[in-house]
């Protein structure tokens, strides 16, 4: 069995093991509720790296924890008395504007990879937060603003690299290993370790976007006013609605600081000159007591609300997929919606329709393209002492509401208590995934995740 000596003499990155300065920094991941102690941490450098951590874990009978950029919910970055490949140093994109395609490292953040796409007028549909690593979103599926008019991350994804669990590097793509393709659109971390992503870009350079915030007693009304509002929305308008207790920003009254609202937080990507039209019916169904909407480079919306959710903060998940907003459902939302606990806790419900429903349910691993919305319910703060009521307040909301949910939820939504429900989070496709699987992990190495098990 190879020794961790001579696993840091085949490494072209860095080994951290206990003892060492950065020890507690590199085992750290953007949860703060997670506190694990791998054995090693290999801060790889290459793809010869990945292949020699996993042949190290293999050998010696270790749990094997993948990190891009260390956004699981659950800590799936990192593991007790394990192995963490972690892809933070490897964080390169590569535009070519000729094609419209970018090929980005496996540890790249949506940040970085905006940055690197901005320039050209372009854009892969992605996340909410700049620091979320692209590896994670797109292996679960990916929604975000975008995910209307361009589709799912993984609709516009157009090849990976992956080292597989007996040490093979393969390309899956539409010519190469299909299967392994297939399973790695939705079907997460359980088929190998992604190096590298190749995607198809989308001409979106400067949005019309903002928040607008509403009484709290406008919660029906606006939940009410969403529900008939998306129905016959343009593709181009991305928007969500979602509760917040008001930060101190200079665009809010300062005696509504610390104030819970309802909020719409909308994205246009059409021309940019028509999205004050575009943002009209928002004003019309209620007063706005506080807004910041206006023309802004797209990777600036990205990077708005990182400032809620830094590195570190306590959080705690749970999603679900929702077909139709009913009345029931609303009554839900207007009842437990108010009581998010802090200003980094709050429930989103980003709109999964338009693009997404034009691909069939079976043409990628994703299983759920026939709901309307991707639900999450968060709680997230500073304080260890509020950990067992925020939890609380999730559980309780996500028990009530769903009732008037799809079975199944996003992958990336999950928390740790939520691998019983893999089958109904994998959705339609699950059958064919634990095929893969077999073929592909066959003593399930990668089982750090939310995972298929065969």
């Amino acid at each position: 069995m190879t020794t961790l000596d001579e696993l840091r003499e085949q490494l072209h990155g860095e080994l951290i093991v206990p003892g060492d300065q950065t020890y507690d920094e590199a085992r750290a991941v953007h949860n703060g509720m997670i506190d694990r102690r791998p054995v090693a941490v290999i801060r790889v450098a290459n793809t010869g790296d990945v292949m020699s951590g996993i042949r190290y874990a293999r050998e010696n009978n270790l749990d094997l924890a993948i990190r891009g950029g260390g956004h699981s919910g659950p800590g799936f970055g990192t593991v007790d008395d394990g192995v963490v490949i972690d892809f933070s140093q490897m964080r390169s994109v590569r535009v070519d504007p000729n094609t419209a395609t970018a090929r980005a490292d496996a540890g790249v953040t949506w940040g970085d990879m905006n940055a690197a796409t901005h320039a050209f007028g372009l854009a892969v549909p992605g996340g909410i937060i700049s620091t979320t690593g692209i590896s994670g979103l797109t292996l679960g599926g990916g929604v975000g603003y975008l995910t209307r008019g361009f589709g799912l991350t993984i609709d516009s994804l157009i090849s990976v690299d992956v080292v597989t669990a007996d040490g093979q590097f393969l390309v899956a793509s539409e010519q190469e290993n299909a299967d392994l393709f297939w399973a790695l659109r939705g079907g997460g971390g359980n088929f190998g370790v992604c190096t590298s992503f190749e995607y198809k870009l989308h001409p979106v350079k400067d949005v019309y976007w903002g928040p607008m915030f509403y009484e709290i007693e406008e919660t029906e009304k606006i939940f009410r006013f969403y529900r008939e509002y998306m129905k016959d929305a343009p593709e181009q308008m991305g928007v969500f609605p979602a509760f917040q207790i008001a930060p101190p920003l200079p665009f809010i009254p300062e005696d509504r600081h610390g104030d819970m609202f309802v909020a719409l937080v909308a994205c246009w990507t059409g021309p940019v000159e028509e999205g004050e039209a575009a943002f009209k019916p928002f004003h019309e169904v209620a007063e706005v007591k506080a807004e910041m909407v206006g023309p802004v480079p797209f990777p600036a919306i990205n990077g708005a609300f990182d400032a809620l959710f830094p590195k570190g903060i306590r959080q705690y998940w749970k999603g679900n997929y929702v077909k139709e907003l009913t009345d029931d459902a609303i009554a839900v939302h207007v009842e437990h919606g108010p009581n998010a606990p802090t200003m980094s806790s709050s429930m989103h419900l980003y709109p999964i329709d338009g693009a997404p429903h034009r691909m069939s349910h079976d043409s990628t691993a994703f299983g759920h393209r026939d709901a309307n919305w991707a639900m999450v319910i968060l709680a997230a703060g500073d304080d260890p002492a509020a950990d067992e009521s925020n939890i609380q307040w999730v559980r309780d909301y996500s028990d009530a509401i769903t009732p008037y949910s799809q079975p199944g939820g996003y992958v990336n939504f999950m928390s740790e208590d939520d691998g019983g429900r893999s089958q109904s989070n994998y959705g339609a496709n699950y059958d064919r995934l634990v095929e893969i699987k077999r073929k592909y992990d066959p003593d399930n190495v990668f089982h750090v995740n939310q995972n298929i098990n065969t």
